[in-house]
């Protein structure tokens, strides 16, 4: 009776063991597969911030004492208006010092001139009365000692009349060099008045009326507006498809719910060789009020678009290198591995595989379970 109830016991426990052993490993195991997505959207991830393309920081070109501040932080102001004053009171000085040099100048050129003039009168005359008195002499009428002289008086006149002629010389250039003189004062003069480079908005000031500055320490920082973007740093193993032209979605950290349309318009040529990033611009198309330059951005590139794919997680490949990798495949009711290789890598950490990469008739496993094994039983069950 007792050998009778061991047997029993062992037999039963021998049918458990097999059918849990079945259970385990025979029983079709339910696979999630992919769904067969249409127009999906391949886009890259950027974070960076707003900055503008036309950004200057001015100042003066000459040391002085700032008298006037003409512009605040937040104007606007158009191109040629006064930001700022320096005290001009010395400069005023230099000027009229210079307009002096210059009338002085003028005066020493007109008397030059009229010296220059009265020698070739001179020379003329005495030239005239050296002719006649040869003429004179060349008939026994006058002297041959008479005429001698007149010619000595005639060449002394040409020689006065050459340096009469560099002293007018001489005049004309201390004329222009005091005109050049008095240009580059009043130039100066002009330099202590401070004005817009260009159309902009006034983003900072930094420096209060009173202040002694040096030749080009900046007072404002100016922006243009119209040249607003967003600066994105996008992972090189992304990059590959970026373009430009391609569409754009920018979400500032201020305004979380509230993304607007940008449009790529620079693609860095240099990536960070620290972070592995490239530099990619965007300009907003439907752009909000005028933004904070350094402010925080999300930038999302749609790089292009496929008319059907399967999204599959990158953690449900094996051996993803970024373009490829083993996936798992239901065929013929059983568990197999594939070498795939994919059409693109999604922002959200999946990736696309077509029906170039593996047709679609194979399910494609989405998930890896602990019991999974080449020729496992399997069925598959379409995640949506």
């Amino acid at each position: 009776m007792r050998l009778r109830l061991v047997l029993a016991v062992t037999a039963l426990l021998a049918a458990g063991a097999g059918g849990g052993w079945w259970y385990a490993t025979q029983r079709p195991l339910p696979v999630p597969v992919a769904a067969v997505a249409e127009d999906v959207p391949v886009t890259v991830f950027g974070l960076g911030a707003v900055e503008a393309r036309v950004l200057s920081r001015v100042g003066f070109e000459v040391p002085g004492r700032l008298v006037a501040v003409l512009a605040d932080h937040g104007d606007q102001v158009r191109a040629g208006a006064p930001l700022a004053r320096l005290d001009p009171e010395s400069q005023e000085a230099r000027v009229a010092k210079a307009e002096a040099a210059v009338l002085s100048a003028d005066a020493a050129a007109e008397r030059a001139e009229a010296q220059r003039e009265r020698a070739e009168a001179i020379l003329a005359q005495r030239q005239s009365t050296a002719r006649r008195r040869r003429e004179l002499a060349a008939r026994g009428a006058g002297s041959a000692e008479a005429a001698e002289l007149a010619e000595t008086e005639a060449l002394a006149a040409q020689a006065d009349l050459a340096v009469n002629r560099a002293d007018a010389a001489l005049a004309r250039g201390a004329q222009a060099e005091s005109r050049a003189t008095l240009r580059a004062e009043q130039t100066a003069l002009a330099k202590h008045t401070l004005t817009a480079p260009f159309d902009a908005v006034v983003i900072a000031r930094t420096r209060e009326p009173g202040a002694a500055l040096n030749a080009g320490e900046a007072v404002f920082t100016l922006v243009a507006p119209d040249s607003i973007w967003a600066l994105a740093y996008v992972d090189e193993g992304r990059a590959g498809d970026l373009a430009l032209g391609q569409p754009a979605m920018v979400t500032l950290r201020s305004r979380p719910g509230s993304a607007v349309r940008a449009q790529v318009v620079r693609i860095g040529l240099e990536a960070d060789r620290a972070t592995e990033e490239r530099r990619v611009h965007v300009r907003c198309l439907s752009c909000p009020a005028m933004p904070v330059i350094g402010e925080q951005a999300e930038v999302v590139i749609e790089t292009g678009r496929l008319p059907r794919a399967r999204l599959i997680p990158e953690s449900a490949v094996h051996g993803f290198d970024g373009a490829g990798g083993e996936v798992w495949t239901v065929e013929d009711g059983r568990l197999a591995r594939r070498s795939v290789r994919f059409a693109a890598r999604l922002m959200d950490g999946r990736v696309a595989l077509t029906a170039e990469g593996l047709p679609e008739a194979i399910p494609v496993a989405v998930q890896v379970g602990p019991g999974f094994a080449e020729a496992r039983p399997a069925r598959p069950v379409i995640r949506r």
